[in-house]
């Protein structure tokens, strides 16, 4: 799916820039990197997956909110920081390849037939990449 179609199929959306949400969306997601954090050391590197992704969701959907986009898919949010970010050198592209293939990670923990094994390793790698973006997207959210 283009970006295009991702609006055209209103998966996002032009809304009035919020920075309320922004500052909010990034607060959540720092409390998800957290959680991210202690879930890996107790042991738990599927969820501390999750809530890396969630951080990096949160992350990038307050990077939307600054803009005023309103976004209603995982895929679209991803498909606009690339396009919008990514190509123009204000995020580093890895940061989105890591953000899509821990979104595809989170659909296969949460949905699929079968369990998913996750390795300490990449669990720490979801944590570092969560740590990274929002680092990022706090400065574009709030340049200083």
């Amino acid at each position: 799916m283009t970006l295009e179609e991702c609006f055209a199929s209103r998966k996002l959306r032009k809304i009035r820039p919020d920075m309320l949400k922004a500052r909010k969306s990034l607060d959540v997601a720092t409390s998800k990197l957290e959680r991210a954090k202690s879930l890996l050391k107790d042991g738990h590197n599927d969820a501390a997956v999750l809530y890396a992704y969630s951080c990096m969701f949160g992350a990038g959907r307050a990077i939307l909110y600054r803009d005023g986009i309103q976004e209603k898919s995982h895929y679209c949010l991803a498909k606009y920081l690339e396009e919008k970010y990514a190509r123009e050198g204000k995020i580093d592209p890895d940061t989105i390849t890591l953000l899509n293939a821990f979104r595809e990670e989170r659909h296969a923990i949460m949905y699929g037939f079968e369990d998913v094994e996750v390795r300490e390793e990449e669990a720490r790698e979801a944590i570092s990449a969560a740590e990274k973006f929002i680092r990022r997207a706090g400065k574009l959210v709030a340049p200083e």
